[in-house]
């Protein structure tokens, strides 16, 4: 045979090769994302409360009372579970910015809290990123993986994990609201006219997070002053935020359909995390599942 045909030869037998492992690497991530996510929901324990009742807003500061009455009605069925999927953008760069576009589907639990995050980064034609990001009966995991074959994460304090995974989903919670009565565990402390403290506790985690409320009284921001991030390939206590917008009504709830994740370095504020959710579904205790399909909005970069 001539160099050429030699050369197609072996160009056919790497990409059939590469497809494999692209095959094999999506099917082993599907495994260990459906053992997750079984985890997971083996983790959750059933619910006291089946309906929220506006009562229990008496004694809570002004402007959470008045977000709750915003973004629920009484009776509202208390969220036990959700599924929800994303579009966006990540920063994949520590220092500048390499921002490569990423879908994904979260399965989250109230209680016990957790969630577990199965994202597909896009990093070239063919070449994906795979992440979990979880927190699950009280362990954080985050692992990110080329493929899905070869795995990225260091080593990281098993606690600070923990620790962080547990604010992402404090952070969130504003997705499932009723995550955030006190008939769930959430203990809400005065600032001022447009900001509370929440501090949520499980097991020997607490984590007490600055919230911020729009002119509507809808949660604009939440805020921690400790959270690990990965710096020069270590661990540093980090002050961390989240944004949120673009608020609809899903369910008879009103919850925002856009947010923006942020690390805030002494040097100024880093967003890393930009996403729109797609699609949203609830399960309500006792009530079964409900869901609500979202038209893709526009990011806000």
């Amino acid at each position: 045979m001539t160099l050429i045909v030699w050369l197609g030869v072996g160009l056919i037998a790497v990409l059939a090769i590469a497809a494999g492992l692209v095959g094999y690497g999506a099917g082993r991530w599907a495994d260990a994302t459906r053992t997750l996510v079984l985890r997971l929901d083996e983790s959750q324990l059933t619910l006291t409360t089946s309906h929220y009742d506006m009562r229990e807003l008496e004694g809570l500061p002004t402007p959470v009372q008045r977000y709750f009455r915003a973004v629920l009605k009484d009776g509202q069925p208390i969220i036990s579970a959700a599924t929800v999927e994303h579009i966006g953008t990540f920063n994949l760069s520590q220092a500048g910015e390499q921002w490569k576009p990423f879908t994904s589907t979260q399965r989250v639990v109230t209680r016990r809290p957790g969630f577990v995050w199965n994202a597909r980064i896009a990093m070239f034609p063919g070449i994906a990123v795979y992440v979990h990001d979880a927190y699950v009966n009280g362990v954080g995991v985050l692992n990110p993986s080329i493929l899905g074959l070869f795995s990225l994460a260091g080593p990281i304090n098993p606690h600070d994990l923990a620790q962080g995974e547990l604010v992402r989903f404090f952070a969130e919670a504003a997705w499932y609201p009723t995550a955030l009565l006190p008939s769930q565990g959430v203990h809400w402390n005065a600032v001022d006219d447009h900001s509370a403290q929440a501090t949520l506790a499980d097991k020997q985690i607490s984590i007490t997070m600055l919230v911020t409320f729009n002119q509507s009284s809808l949660i604009e921001s939440v805020r921690v002053e400790a959270r690990g991030a990965l710096v020069d390939n270590r661990i540093v206590p980090t002050p961390w935020e989240a944004h949120f917008s673009n608020y609809q009504e899903r369910n008879g709830m009103l919850v925002p359909l856009t947010g923006e994740a942020s690390w805030l370095y002494p040097d100024g504020r880093k967003p890393y995390w930009r996403g729109t959710i797609t699609s949203l579904t609830y399960e309500f205790s006792n009530l079964g599942i409900q869901k609500t399909q979202i038209s893709p909005a526009v990011m806000v970069r």
